[in-house]
């Protein structure tokens, strides 16, 4: 593998005046590096069309099918990893850092069906602004093994890709100043999340969690101020969209 390419790809991105040119430049270097598929996608925000997320990519053929009908987007390790991350990271590192999830089981099933479609493993690229999380870069396929020089620089490819089509779109400005969600949630913050999204009351919580409703209520006032949810219906909302909850 040539890390001088990585190099040149980031001349070249600011170099490029369309974004169909940033896209062709960035899938060149990637077949190189046998990442057969990847994603660039600015992160969920309320009401936001999930069309217009997708900036660049692709997938398996039918992967996309399976992904929506199987509902992974509820459980996908890697996206509820990515809420926390700070760094880039490795798929099959994902699953291990939930391995207390009760969703674990339908968790590894989703990794083996993304092997079974030609998704042996991979990475994903946080892009972080001055709002928090704005997007990501997913790169999959082969069992590719970066080095850390790679890995920076990918990272750096990453947040030059994502920029510089916005900025040939236009909506780099929008994006930038746009308020985004904390969806970092501590472990009693997400049983109460998964509680309220079985329909149970403040009083119910309380119950199961021996703990008294007002401090629930308190939970709850926080995950609301979070997620920048109007009510509770909203949370639950948000906390499936985020892929907080199932």
């Amino acid at each position: 593998m040539n890390i001088h390419s990585l190099i040149q790809l980031l001349v070249v991105i600011e170099e490029c005046r369309t974004s169909e040119n940033v896209v062709a430049e960035l899938e060149r270097v990637l077949r190189s590096y046998k990442f057969d598929f990847y994603g660039l996608l600015k992160q969920p925000k309320p009401n936001s069309d999930p069309m217009s997320l997708v900036l660049a990519g692709r997938w398996p053929e039918k992967w996309p099918h399976v992904y929506i009908a199987k509902k992974y987007v509820l459980i996908d390790p890697t996206i509820r990893y990515l809420s926390r991350a700070q760094r880039p990271f490795r798929w099959r590192d994902t699953v291990t850092a939930f391995r207390a999830d009760p969703h674990r089981r339908r968790m590894e099933q989703m990794m083996v069906d993304g092997r079974n479609h030609g998704l042996l493993d991979g990475y994903i690229f946080p892009i972080h602004g001055r709002n928090g999380l704005l997007g990501n870069m997913t790169l999959g396929g082969d069992v590719v093994d970066l080095s850390p020089s790679e890995m920076s620089l990918f990272e750096a490819i990453a947040k030059k890709t994502f920029w510089r089509i916005l900025e040939l779109k236009g909506d780099a400005d929008a994006l930038e100043q746009g308020a985004a969600a904390d969806t970092r949630m501590t472990r009693r913050e997400m049983e109460i999340l998964n509680y309220l999204a079985d329909g149970l009351t403040s009083m119910e919580i309380s119950k199961l969690l021996s703990i008294s409703n007002h401090t629930v209520d308190w939970y709850m006032n926080g995950i609301q101020d979070k997620l920048r949810a109007k009510n509770r219906q909203h949370i639950v909302a948000l906390a499936f969209r985020y892929g907080l909850i199932s």
